[in-house]
This record gives C-alpha cells, sequence and structure tokens, in this order.
C-alpha cells in the first residue's frame, strides 16, 4: 500500500500564498491520477484540484478555479498545490490522493474513486 505524505501547510494572512506538496513514502508503485482534496471542522472532505496522469489536464473546483494551481512531477510520484489569494474560507486540512490504476478519465473528482491518502496538512488563514 503506497502512504503519502503531505506538507507545505501553515498560518497565512488572507491574501497570502502556500504552496503544498505531496510524495509518497518508501517504496511506491506507479500513481496515475492525483489530487487535492481538504476538509474544514464539522464539514465534508471536499474536491479541491485533480491532474491527469500525463499531467496534460487539470480540473478545479469552482471555489478555488484562478487562485490554485495543481501541478505534477512524474519522475517523484509527485503532485503540488500552489495556493494564492488565500481566503479564510480555504481554511482546512488538506489531503493529497493518489489512484493505482489508470482508469478511462482525464481526472476523477469523488473520493471513493482514489486509492492512496496521506495524513493531511492543516492550512489556516488568518484576516
Amino acid at each position: 500500500q503506497v502512504q503519502l505524505v503531505e506538507s507545505g501547510g501553515g498560518l497565512v494572512q488572507t491574501g497570502g500564498s502556500l504552496r503544498l506538496s505531496c510524495a509518497p513514502s518508501g517504496r511506491s508503485s506507479n500513481i496515475y491520477g492525483m489530487a487535492w482534496f481538504r476538509q474544514a471542522p464539522g464539514k465534508e472532505r471536499q474536491f479541491v484540484a485533480a491532474i491527469s496522469w500525463s499531467g496534460a489536464v487539470t480540473h478545479y473546483a469552482d471555489s478555488v478555479k484562478g487562485r490554485f494551481t495543481i501541478s505534477r512531477d512524474d519522475a517523484k510520484n509527485s503532485v503540488y498545490l500552489q495556493m494564492n489569494s488565500l481566503k479564510a474560507e480555504d481554511t482546512a486540512a488538506y489531503y493529497c490522493a493518489g489512484r493505482s490504476t489508470l482508469g478511462g478519465r482525464y481526472y476523477y473528482t469523488g473520493r471513493y474513486e482514489y486509492d492512496y491518502w496521506g495524513q493531511g496538512t492543516q492550512v489556516t488563514v488568518s484576516s
């Protein structure tokens, strides 16, 4: 089982930026589609951004479109989330996810469509 590890979270002021990173720990298999989700206290885990295996196709939740950018480094089986113009409502634990199979679509937005997960990294945006 592949374990993903996130890093880069922290406390930032409204309007600031953070860059999250996610990489597998230890030995890893190929990780196909990858994504970021987030979960605020008392709320469901929600989709943030996804990227295809090739990295050529990306998809974002409407709430982050134009502010967040997802990218990946296939050589490292890693995925990144550049977050700009952060708002208080972006405060949440952020989780990266990966698929063990290629599938028939470029990206996936459902949490149950991912096989590998990280433990999460906290992002807090203060006003």
